[in-house]
């Protein structure tokens, strides 16, 4: 259900002073200690944001998908790594259970995910099976009333402070491809799940990734979402598919406070007499930011609108997620690039956006997975 336009308006106007007043001034901080400080997190708790997309009855905000997205342009224009801090339980790490857990399931799980007691992980990726997911090599075998999984995920967001792993893992010995994967709930803590140290980034620091290992990790049947073997790969899917479209919101965000940042820069900064903003080159720049934000935040609003109407939106998250994180990628590269060497020095802040940037081209599809889903959509569909 809809929020009121009221509530969404008073929501969203909390979110920016929060963002500009709270997220903004310490993401140096997050940067240093790669940490999220402690009271910010407890803001971030009792804000609800970790309830976004989680359904009312479940103790959620239940925003459509049209309302998530506005969500998460606001708060895509802090540093990334806040938004990663709640963003897997209101995407990777709640939808497979909201779009396909059973109803014990959800009852046992999405509460303590909408409150952000528990945090959500979702490990499909593997050292050798990444874009090609349906080469997983993580094994479940029927033992009994159980499975016995063995395998290594990789890069798994948040997972060194996850409580609760969503697991993909090939059941159908047999199969050669995604149709013998399954979706397993594997709480940390279970026998035979380990955490590996968290990887040294490029940027995002503060959203630790880092390696879960299962070592005969015995999981029982009834942990399998929706109890029903060999669809986990349709589940991630359906995941992935919203997911897009939330990435691709917080890339807009994210490019628009880049290029808001930019363009007051470039007003303060003097050579020859005036204000570099007076520039026709530097003007060029901005304008071609501008220029694709809005084509962004079209395309994301559209593709939204079409989710929350009940229509497949496959072709459309994949189009607004290609677009979305290509396009916050050269709008950092343009404001590196205006700022001067000012850009490359830690102290202004923008080579820290720069490098965060950099991620969302090869995270939740990369850019080429999503150039193949929307050319062989389109291919399928023309007689």
């Amino acid at each position: 259900m809809a929020l009121e336009k009221d509530t969404l308006k008073q929501l969203c106007t909390m979110l920016n002073r929060f963002v500009h007043e709270r997220l903004i001034p310490n993401e140096r901080v997050v940067s240093d200690t790669d940490t999220i400080p402690s009271d910010i997190l407890a803001e971030i708790k009792d804000l609800g944001l970790f309830a976004l997309s989680i359904p009312e009855e479940y103790g959620g905000l239940g925003l459509t998908m049209e309302e998530e997205i506005e969500v998460a342009m606001l708060i895509g224009e802090a540093a990334p790594a806040f938004r990663s801090i709640f963003g897997t339980n209101v995407g990777i790490g709640s939808q497979a259970i909201v779009l396909d857990g059973t109803d014990e399931q959800k009852s046992k799980y999405l509460p303590r995910l909408a409150s952000g007691e528990l945090i959500g992980s979702f490990c499909l990726t593997e050292p050798e099976a990444g874009s090609d997911a349906g080469s997983l090599r993580t094994s479940a075998r029927r033992n009994g009333e159980h499975f016995i999984l063995n395998g290594t995920k990789r890069f798994i967001t948040n997972a060194p402070f996850a409580g609760l792993f969503t697991v993909m893992a090939r059941t159908d010995a047999g199969s050669t491809d995604a149709r013998g994967v399954s979706a397993f709930l594997v709480e940390a803590g279970t026998p035979g799940v380990r955490v590996g140290k968290p990887e040294k980034k490029m940027g995002q620091q503060g959203a630790p990734v880092a390696d879960v290992v299962f070592e005969n990790c015995r999981v029982h049947a009834e942990n399998i979402i929706g109890h029903r073997e060999n669809m986990g790969f349709k589940t991630a899917m359906k995941v992935l598919d919203k997911g897009r479209l939330h990435i691709s919101a917080v890339c807009a965000g994210l490019a628009r406070r880049i290029l808001r940042d930019t363009v007051r820069y470039a007003k303060d900064r003097r050579q020859f007499g005036e204000s570099i903003a007076s520039f026709q080159l530097i003007q060029a720049m901005i304008a071609d930011s501008e220029t694709e934000i809005y084509a962004a935040e079209c395309m994301i609003r559209d593709a939204a609108k079409a989710r929350d109407r009940g229509e497949d939106t496959k072709r459309k998250a994949s189009c607004t997620k290609l677009f979305a994180s290509e396009m916050v990628g050269r709008v950092a590269d343009r404001a590196v690039q205006i700022y001067g060497g000012a850009g490359y020095i830690a102290d202004y802040g923008i080579e820290q956006l720069y490098r965060d940037a950099r991620l969302f081209r090869i995270y939740e599809g990369t850019s080429q997975i999503q150039q193949l889903i929307i050319a062989k959509d389109v291919i399928a569909a023309t007689d």
